[in-house]
């Protein structure tokens, strides 16, 4: 059989998808890591460290604490918890952060007898996208003690727009050097703002695609599924219970709110439960194979990533095979990988034709629960884990999907 592979590295547009862009981050980080790593053997194997060195290694452990309240976006919390960070990093009196509109979302440090005057270049910065800076001849202050020289204003952006702003307060006239460190550390926060609003997006898009795999369920799933229970209320009535019971487990389980992602065993326990049910339906025309390696139970995937398969396999491969067939699902131990397999001997497709379908899935809503499952996969392991489909005329349809043992931040 041979048949079309589903990937993308890009959105469709050009740009680079969140995957991509966090995994060019991550190379970055890596390399600058090792960069220090090696320096700091070197410079220990000849028993000193440079001073070079230790500031590298300091500020590189400063901006790594900032990084996580970041990545939760800009808010008044996030403000507030990475401030002290960046105020130890640029070593400025204080450091304030805004919105787009100018509020002020975080102060750290003294004197914030100066919050007007940050909110005055703040409303500058962002009306022309340019960093703004106020000298000490144009600072006005009746505070004993205050040692505000210079306050410079530099905008955050993200995806070409200004979110807020980052202001400095510094103890020494803004000359070159502090206006350079300040506009760095400003990048670096945006950076770090606009990965939250990609992981955001990607986040509402799981959820979003979710919806639409439940929404497919129940126009061609339910309505067979109580069609069927239905018409064994007279003739078996413990039958009927039986597969009522067995249909509010697998709602139950489909419809839940929880989490974007399940492990193996409980994606398989449900498909068991919807086989059930259809087989209720097919009789002896339907059948299933399970070959489960047991080291790959726990591993995790996108939730309701493999039902949408099964039940490709039994509308599209089976139905309409006079004397049915057999759905196989493999789950096989790859080292440091899972490699899940559902195959049917149906009726198999036109890979062209697939190929067609699966374009047109928004619309004509045949095989939406193949591409479906493909975004997922890829918006969560990469690009290089979507679905791999083989198929032909008559030779039944197979889907590979490879799933990793571990990925940060995927969890149950």
């Amino acid at each position: 059989m041979s048949g079309p592979a589903l990937q993308a590295v890009t959105d469709g547009t050009g740009v680079l998808t969140p995957s991509v862009v966090l995994l060019i981050v991550v190379a970055v980080v890596v390399l600058a890591v090792a960069v220090l790593v090696f320096g700091w053997q070197r410079n220990r194997r000849n028993n000193m460290v440079s001073p070079l060195a230790k500031a590298t290694f300091s500020a590189l452990h400063t901006v790594a604490l900032a990084a996580p309240v970041l990545r939760e976006g800009l808010s008044s919390r996030s403000a507030s918890q990475a401030l002290p960070y960046l105020r130890q990093l640029l070593e400025t009196t204080a450091m304030a952060m805004t919105d787009s509109r100018g509020t002020v979302l975080g102060w750290d440090g003294s004197a914030d007898q100066h919050q007007q005057d940050v909110q005055t270049l703040a409303d500058r910065v962002i009306a022309t996208g340019r960093m703004e800076l106020m000298s000490h001849t144009s600072i006005k202050c009746n505070q004993p003690g205050c040692e505000v020289r210079g306050i410079v204003v530099v905008p955050l952006e993200s995806d070409g727009s200004i979110i807020g702003t980052l202001a400095a307060l510094t103890p020494a006239t803004a000359g070159p050097p502090v206006l350079r460190a300040t506009g760095e550390v400003a990048r670096y926060v945006s950076s770090q703002l606009e990965l939250a609003e990609l992981d955001d997006s990607r986040a509402r898009l799981n959820r979003a695609e979710v919806r639409a795999l439940r929404a497919q369920i129940s126009p061609h799933f339910v309505y067979n599924a109580l069609t069927t229970i239905a018409s064994f209320i007279r003739t078996d009535p413990a039958r009927a219970r039986e597969l009522l019971i067995e249909f509010a487990d697998f709602t139950r389980y489909s419809f839940r709110s929880a989490g974007e992602y399940t492990t193996l065993t409980d994606e398989l326990d449900n498909i068991e439960r919807y086989v059930r049910l259809e087989k209720a339906r097919f009789g002896n025309r339907l059948n299933i194979q399970l070959q489960i390696d047991p080291e790959v139970q726990n591993v995790v995937l996108p939730f309701l990533a493999l039902q949408p398969l099964v039940e490709n396999a039994v509308r599209h491969g089976l139905s309409g095979k006079p004397n049915g067939g057999t759905v196989t699902i493999r789950a096989e131990n790859a080292g440091s990988e899972c490699v899940i397999v559902v195959e049917d001997d149906g009726v198999g497709m036109d890979p062209a034709r697939l190929n067609e379908d699966l374009d047109d899935a928004h619309l004509s809503g045949a095989h939406v629960g193949l591409g479906n499952v493909d975004d997922r996969m890829r918006s969560a392991f990469g690009d290089n884990f979507g679905l791999v489909v083989d198929t032909n005329v008559g030779a039944g349809m197979k889907i590979t999907l490879r799933v990793p043992k571990f990925r940060a931040g995927i969890r149950a």
